[in-house]
C-alpha cells in the first residue's frame, strides 16, 4: 500500500491538513496544490479520507513529473471553526437564512483559498525547497459550490472539479425555496443579497466569451454530479455548463452518474485523481 504523508500546518490560526506520498521535508522540484472542500455540515476531518483516496489513485498511475499535495481545510463555521450549528441548517431544519448562510460560508471560503495561495508557500517551503506551480481545486457539494466560485474568482486556480455543486446559486436555493415552501423574497431573500449574488456569481461573468475576458478561459473543469440528485439537481447547473466556453487551451469535461443521488463516489474521487494526474501532474 502507498505510504502517505500528513502535516498539519497552522496558518494564522487555521488549521491547513497537508497529504503526499512523501513528508514536506522530502519534497522538492515542481509541486501542485489540489484544494479538496467538504460539504454542508462536514469537516476537514470527514474529507481527509477522500484527500488520501486522491493521493493513492495518483500514486498507483505511477511516478509523475510534478509532485502532488491535496490540502484540506475547515470551511467556514464546520469542523473546529463551528460557531453557529443553526447557520448550517436548511430552512426545513429552522434555519430561516439558509439561503444568506451557505452562500456567505462558500464564497468566503473561496476566499480563505486565494489567503491560501497567498501564504501557504511561504509555510511550506521557507527556503525554496520546493516550487508551488499549479493550483487546483475540487469540493463535494457545499465544496463543489466553492469549487465553482474559485475557479470563476480566482485567476490563479487553474483547474478545478466541482463535484454535485453549482455555479448558478439564485436557480439552485430559488429551486429550493419552492420545494419546501418557502417563497423567495425578504426576509428569507434580501433584496440586498439577491443583488449581490447577480452582480458576483458566475453567471453574471462573461462566462461564454470566447477570449481572456472570460475567468474560464483556457482553464480546465471536470463536472461530476448524480442525475437523480435532488437537493443539487443537475437541471440548476445544466445551462451554464453546456454555455459555459473554456478557450483553446481549456478542457470541459462533464458526466453525469445516472442512479446517483446527492452522494460523492469512489467512482466521482478517482475520476478526480485521473482528472489531476492527465492536466496537472504529467505536464511539465
Amino acid at each position: 500500500m502507498t505510504l502517505l504523508s500528513r502535516r498539519t500546518v497552522f496558518l494564522a490560526g487555521l488549521p491547513v491538513h497537508v497529504f503526499s506520498t512523501k513528508d514536506l521535508g522530502d519534497i522538492s522540484g515542481k509541486v501542485a496544490v489540489l484544494f479538496l472542500l467538504h460539504g454542508r455540515q462536514g469537516s476537514a476531518r470527514e474529507i481527509n479520507k477522500r484527500a488520501e483516496s486522491i493521493v493513492r489513485h495518483v500514486a498507483d498511475r505511477g511516478p509523475s513529473i510534478v509532485t502532488l499535495l491535496v490540502v484540506t481545510i475547515d470551511q467556514r463555521n464546520h469542523g473546529e471553526r463551528l460557531y453557529d450549528a443553526l447557520a448550517n441548517n436548511a430552512w426545513n431544519e429552522g434555519n430561516d437564512r439558509h439561503a444568506i448562510d451557505m452562500y456567505a460560508m462558500y464564497t468566503g471560503t473561496s476566499k480563505d483559498i486565494s489567503y491560501l495561495i497567498d501564504l501557504l508557500p511561504s509555510y511550506l517551503f521557507p527556503s525554496a525547497e520546493a516550487e508551488i506551480v499549479q493550483w487546483s481545486i475540487a469540493g463535494v457539494s457545499l465544496g463543489g459550490h466553492a469549487a465553482w466560485f474559485s475557479l470563476c474568482a480566482e485567476p490563479r486556480i487553474t483547474l478545478g472539479v466541482p463535484i454535485i455543486g453549482c455555479p448558478d446559486y439564485l436557480h439552485l436555493i430559488s429551486r429550493r425555496a419552492q420545494a419546501s415552501g418557502i417563497a423567495f423574497e425578504p426576509p428569507y431573500a434580501p433584496q440586498s443579497f439577491v443583488a449581490h449574488v447577480q452582480q458576483h456569481d458566475p453567471p453574471s461573468t462573461p462566462f461564454t466569451a470566447t477570449d481572456a475576458s472570460n475567468p474560464f478561459y483556457n482553464k480546465k473543469v471536470l463536472v461530476l454530479s448524480g442525475a437523480d440528485d435532488p437537493l443539487v439537481p443537475w437541471e440548476s447547473s445544466d445551462a451554464f455548463v453546456r454555455d459555459l466556453h473554456v478557450g483553446p487551451a481549456g478542457v470541459k469535461q462533464v458526466v453525469v452518474y445516472p442512479g446517483v443521488g446527492h452522494a460523492c463516489t469512489e467512482e466521482m474521487v478517482k475520476a478526480t485523481a485521473d482528472f489531476v494526474w492527465e492536466h496537472v501532474l504529467t505536464i511539465a
